[in-house]
């Protein structure tokens, strides 16, 4: 007999086919029962027949070794301007739909690790809002609250995950189109690193800055789809080189430092639980192990404010230039308006975009350097179905307060529910990365969201305690602690033999820092030690002697001990070398002492 199928999260689902208590074709069954119990919620824009569907999973129980597979029997849908061969590519605009020949690239990668696609799902017409409302076929709600907007443009993909419809689901994100609807919605939402899950087979907003977005119950999950849908794709021009090579294995954060902007530029738009919101959110990292470090958040501020300027603004109407000649009376009309007003944007406006965005790009670096990640408000607040209604454009905008920049400046984010305001609404926050950074505040966020618990999306399920992963380690795994770290003056005797970032860790506290000149020494003392952050690197093991022939005395490469209890190989001091060096310990860190101002 089939066991009780409760909740989709990923660990349940595999636990349950381990057991033998339910098979894939159980699972697809207990959706289509669940969809149909919902009703006409507007999550969905394609569905195809039961039987269809359970002719899927009985073809994947079918494939030898199937059941080893990392997503063996797990459900997802998929937004609908992502292309799945022999299904409708609507992007929420009937007269543009089309049937395509193949999958998109994202869409191959998952079935054949075993996942089995349901449906499509509603959206932003065009991939084009913050709100979900922009459809012809009728606007999604929030799982709390039918009053209460989805978020999107994602916002059929972020509902069938909350409602407990999926596992998982696939957006996109251009402008925050994957981490607004996660926070309506009490999800875990990944925007990746541009580029590192191939856009092959999507129908683009703005190509160049495009990201195929995830929707989880939690950061385990969301973090086991992008390992596999990740990776280099030639026939995406955008496609990220190095992206293959990145271990999306949870690993606990340890200690690090995070951006916050000051409280006079925080800004939630009338809502007066938000402050309260953030600032526990702000008090969760610092449990976990963060610092908080203010930072000027005025210049990611002004590259927000140049996505609906320049060329931007007029690569949304490129996508589609032929469609939007021919057929502008097909659009939604707030659609329409927004590419009206693009179509007359001049190259000499675009190319002084282009220039702002580089002037702003160097001042946001500096901010990115002092940290190892943001933590930023996902949305200022929620907006009802009437506000959106009044006025369609404006609260359209306020939402992309914290989202709109990520894009431009290439980096990496993911959102995390952050609680609840008094009147039932979730709120949430995002934490913000450097380019492939993706693994590191995976980390930051599965501890974040762990420590706040609670359930898992709209449904009655508890979170469940992080996943955590050792790290794979194919060379051999050598700690850093100084000039050889990420950004450091001699990371280049690394990266050129090959050696991969594994984790950014910290010591166990039994060591003390000097600072040596240009170079630190890590001593391990026997009684008032510390905690000192590091780096985990894998050196090919071929390179491995050439890297140890450039380590000068008093340095050498001994064994440390890593906050887990490991044990790997790293730079140590021999002790006649700290002779009269600064003891920097309380720093925490190399990289912390050098930025001390």
């Amino acid at each position: 007999m089939t066991a009780p199928i409760d909740s989709l999260d990923i660990a349940s689902l595999k636990a349950l086919y381990r057991s033998g208590a339910a098979t894939p074709v159980d699972v697809v069954r207990a959706v289509r029962a669940r969809i149909a119990a919902r009703g006409d919620d507007k999550v969905w824009l394609h569905l195809p027949p039961e039987a269809e569907a359970i002719a899927r999973a009985e073809a994947l129980m079918a494939r030898p070794g199937a059941a080893d597979l990392p997503l063996y029997g797990i459900p997802f849908a998929a937004k609908d301007n992502i292309d799945v061969a022999g299904w409708p590519t609507t992007a929420a605009c009937p007269d543009f739909a089309y049937v395509p020949d193949a999958s998109a690239t994202v869409i191959a990668r998952l079935e054949a690790a075993g996942a089995l696609v349901i449906g499509k799902t509603n959206l932003d017409q065009f991939a084009t809002g913050l709100v979900g409302v922009r459809s012809p076929y009728g606007a999604p709600s929030c799982v709390f609250d039918d009053d209460y907007i989805s978020g999107g443009s994602s916002s059929g993909s972020a509902v069938a995950v909350a409602a407990g419809l999926v596992s998982f689901s696939l957006g996109t994100d251009t402008a925050g189109s994957g981490r607004v609807p996660a926070m309506f919605n009490n999800l875990v939402g990944i925007k990746p690193t541009r580029g590192l899950i191939p856009a092959t087979g999507v129908v683009p907003a703005c190509r160049s800055l495009d990201c195929v977005s995830i929707f989880g119950l939690d950061t385990a999950d969301a973090a086991a789809v992008l390992a596999v849908a990740k990776g280099f794709d030639a026939a995406d021009i955008y496609s990220r080189a190095g992206g293959d090579a990145l271990d999306m294995a949870l690993v606990p954060p340890g200690r690090f430092r995070f951006g916050v902007p000051a409280a006079e530029a925080l800004e939630f738009h009338g809502n007066q639980d938000g402050p309260a919101l953030f600032a526990a959110a702000v008090a969760r990292l610092e449990r976990i192990g963060g610092t908080a470090v203010p930072i000027d958040f005025g210049p990611f501020r002004e590259v927000a404010l140049l996505l609906y300027e320049g060329p931007w603004v007029a690569e949304r109407v490129a996508a589609i230039e032929d469609f939007f000649r021919d057929h502008a009376d097909s659009l939604h009309p707030v659609t329409r308006a927004i590419y009206d007003g693009a179509a007359g944007r001049s190259a000499v406006e675009a190319f002084k975009g282009l220039y702002r965005l580089e002037a702003l790009r160097r001042i946001c670096a500096a901010e990115m350097a002092k940290v190892d990640c943001l933590l930023l408000p996902t949305a200022p607040t929620n907006y009802s179905h009437a506000d959106l209604a009044a006025e369609p454009i404006r609260y359209n905008s306020n939402l992309g307060h914290y989202t709109n920049f990520m894009n431009l400046l290439d980096l990496s984010g993911i959102a995390i529910p952050a609680g609840f305001r008094p009147n039932g609404l979730p709120f949430g926050v995002t934490l913000v990365g450097g380019a492939l950074d993706d693994a590191r505040i995976a980390g930051i966020a599965a501890a974040a969201h762990a420590e706040l618990g609670g359930r898992m999306g709209g449904t009655s399920t508890p979170l469940p305690p992080p996943a955590w992963s050792a790290p794979r380690v194919d060379g051999l795994a050598v700690a850093v602690v100084g000039a050889h770290l990420s950004g450091q003056p001699l990371n280049h005797q690394l990266t050129t033999r090959g050696a991969t970032l594994v984790a950014a860790r910290q010591t166990a506290p039994h060591y003390r820092l000097y600072a040596m000149g240009e170079r630190p020494g890590l001593v391990r003392v026997a009684e008032g030690g510390a905690a000192i952050a590091l780096e985990v690197w894998s050196v090919p093991r071929d390179a491995v002697g050439g890297f140890l022939e450039l380590v000068p005395p008093p340095l050498a490469i001994g064994s440390v001990e890593l906050d887990d209890g490991r044990w790997v190989k790293g730079f140590v001091c021999e002790g006649i070398g700290i002779t009269g060096a600064q003891d920097i310990t309380a720093y925490g860190g190399w990289r912390a002492w050098r930025e001390r101002g």
